[in-house]
């Protein structure tokens, strides 16, 4: 080999010493239980749902998307990183929630009805719903929010301590943190807590059956009745999704569904009747469905792409079974004491902090002027999605009063 110029010596040289500066992966032991976990220091576990491809490239088999992932990069949630041919989950027992709550705030209302729940989530979703309400949590990487180290044997301790028969994954989106969701169960049932989840149903069928046994209840949040809004408002599809609510149904987990009504955009009473038609003719009349109501989103992305100065208040659906024209005459209006649509309190609980330092940068919609938006904390509104309480370990204190 040649001689070295002065040049080649000197880019040499920079490219040693910035090697020597790069933060290098750790392989030591887990965590303390209860203690926070630095954002350098995220402890990796193998992902449970992946296929390995050739050049130490992997698919995700866990969510429809099913992200094709080099070497180094991560997934499209963010939460999982491909470290030499292996697939990790960057998230599994770093929970960055962890509240005590009543079960009707997730909203579950048939499963053990005025019982506590302790719920928990992690950073990170599969979608990108421009109303959510926690972005602050669900649109950033794990480095970027505060967490917790809770394994799932922790996690039901502190549900056996405080007296509480149920663990709830909510908040963000329990598909992300898939493998920490059945461990959590499984450690769960050993000292008699159940487990129930709120998620988006957009999980592929494998990973949901497999964990499904483990659940008592599931709870989907169906964004909408139509491929175009889930394509423009949620950047997901909606037939996978059905396919999990009937997987659920078929599984005998108990399923409940939820639907959040956005003016303008998805409710329409055409589409709400023939999401009622669906449940009725596919599911059965059994399935509780609930549909709520808003006039207005506190999400500053959601406000930015969808308000209008004409923007109008929720319309009035009339409830009636599927195949009748109008409610029979005499019968009580949805404003009556007696409907099933009854107003949500407004949350309260304050967010998870955040990283100001922004989200995913590979998102385009995640903007500087996103995040200086975000950092006038706006007046809560009522129903709009559910709200995220900053994690409280092991000890927690008395039940938020914020949405679930």
């Amino acid at each position: 080999m040649g001689s070295l110029s002065r040049r080649q010596l000197a880019v040499a040289t920079c490219a040693g010493a910035a090697a020597a500066l790069l933060p290098r992966r750790s392989k030591a032991a887990s965590p303390t239980v209860g203690a926070p976990v630095p954002p350098d220091e995220l402890p990796a576990r193998e992902a449970s749902w992946y296929k390995k491809l050739p050049d130490s490239r992997v698919e995700c088999q866990l969510c429809p998307r099913g992200c094709q992932v080099a070497d180094a990069e991560r997934g499209g949630c963010g939460v999982r990183e491909n470290r030499g041919g292996v697939y990790n989950t960057l998230v599994h027992s770093l929970a960055c929630t962890v509240h005590l709550d009543p079960i009707e705030k997730k909203p579950f209302f048939h499963v053990l009805p005025g019982s506590q729940a302790l719920s928990y989530a992690t950073a990170g979703c599969n979608v990108e719903c421009k109303f959510c309400q926690n972005w602050e949590i669900s649109q950033f990487r794990p480095e970027q929010v505060a967490a917790t180290y809770l394994p799932p044997e922790a996690l039901a301790k502190i549900a056996r301590n405080n007296g509480v028969p149920l663990l709830s994954a909510t908040y963000s989106e329990p598909v992300v943190f898939w493998e920490y969701v059945r461990d959590t169960a499984i450690e769960g049932r050993k000292l008699g807590i159940r487990s129930t989840v709120v998620s988006n149903g957009y999980i592929q069928e494998k990973p949901l059956k497999e964990v499904l046994p483990s659940l008592v209840a599931m709870k989907v949040d169906l964004k909408a009745f139509s491929e175009r809004f889930y394509k423009d408002v949620v950047r997901g599809e909606l037939k996978p999704v059905l396919k999990s609510i009937e997987a659920i149904k078929a599984s005998g987990t108990w399923l409940e569904i939820v639907v959040l009504l956005l003016p303008e955009l998805n409710d329409s009473e055409a589409e709400v009747r023939t999401l009622s038609r669906w449940v009725k003719t596919t599911l059965g009349a059994g399935i509780a469905t609930v549909c709520l109501a808003t006039k207005n989103c506190t999400s500053h992305a959601f406000t930015r792409r969808t308000a209008s100065p004409t923007s109008r208040p929720p319309r009035s659906i009339r409830w009636s079974e599927p195949g009748r024209s109008q409610r029979p005459k005499g019968s009580r209006s949805p404003t009556s004491a007696t409907s099933p649509v009854t107003p949500a309190r407004a949350p309260s609980a304050r967010a998870v902090a955040a990283s100001s330092s922004g989200g995913l940068g590979s998102r385009s919609w995640r903007t500087a002027s996103r995040r200086a938006a975000a950092r006038v904390a706006p007046a809560p509104s009522p129903a709009c999605g559910r709200r995220a309480e900053p994690a409280r370990a092991p000890h927690l204190p008395s039940p938020a009063r914020g949405r679930g």
